[in-house]
């Protein structure tokens, strides 16, 4: 019998007629465009460059399918009365345009979190300040070679979301994911892997423990049969380990660990 994912299914239904924001332009969000015509839903588009600074072949496609937009400096102005708000990663959700809407009824979320919410089968997280395209790079091309039939996505590969209905239960999605993409995430992967923390986009976050808690966010809703895999040599993941729900594993270069994982060059 072929597959159907029910959670998708639903979704589909749910979408069609309802008003969808889909903020920024970006490479997760422009397949949305599509996606969301075809379920005939109502769709806005927002981007905060000026509409000459909009690729033409995407300004092209929202004037093909008849989409309200909103550029500009001020394009967050018209965010008001929606059912569903897909922000892209830089757009983070303490945005007080995005709060409103939340408070008002709206899901906000990601691209990366409905597909996660969705996936049918096993997923592997990865996260850090460093190292995380190489790890999950490694991954996926790990379990290619096992024979796995294994989809990367994230902040690498393609979007994921619009494949959803190809991603089967014994595939394994493997994604990288950045903090602006964890943060105000509801959902974590079966497996979560960080590389390390350090500061960084503290242009962006509000502060480093900002930055430090969006990060937990890829092992928060880990049932107790969930996998964090942390680095013991950096003392804010080590940390992390008092957190984790499920099976936490160490990995280090630099002390033998009793049970975890030691690497000696």
């Amino acid at each position: 019998m072929e597959y159907v994912n029910e959670k998708l299914e639903q979704f589909n239904t749910y979408v069609k007629n309802r008003r969808i924001a889909i903020i920024g332009l970006g490479v997760s969000n422009i397949p949305l465009l599509d996606y969301f015509y075809d379920k005939k839903s109502k769709v806005t588009v927002f981007d905060g460059r000026d509409i000459e600074k909009i690729p033409k072949e995407v300004m092209d496609k929202i004037t093909e399918y008849s989409m309200e937009f909103s550029f500009g400096k001020k394009y967050l102005s018209k965010l008001i009365n929606f059912d569903i708000i897909i922000r892209s990663p830089s757009c983070l959700p303490t945005k007080p345009e995005l709060e409103a809407e939340e408070k008002n009824g709206a899901l906000v979320t990601t691209e990366i979190e409905l597909l996660m919410k969705m996936c049918p089968c096993k997923m592997i997280g990865i996260t850090g300040s460093d190292g995380k395209t190489t790890t999950t790079t490694l991954i996926s091309e790990i379990l290619k070679k096992a024979g796995y039939v294994c989809y990367t996505g994230g902040n690498i590969g393609t979007p994921l979301f619009t494949k959803l209905n190809e991603i089967k239960p014994d595939d394994i999605v493997v994604l990288e994911l950045s903090s602006f993409q964890l943060m105000g995430m509801e959902v974590s992967p079966d497996i979560a892997v960080v590389t390390n923390v350090t500061p960084n986009h503290l242009d962006i976050h509000k502060d480093l423990e900002e930055y430090i808690e969006s990060k937990k966010n890829i092992f928060r809703y880990q049932s107790k049969d969930g996998i964090v895999i942390l680095n013991y040599d950096n003392e804010i993941t080590r940390n992390y380990s008092i957190y984790a729900k499920g099976k936490n594993i160490f990995f280090s270069s630099k002390e033998k660990l009793d049970n975890r994982i030691y690497c000696r060059w």
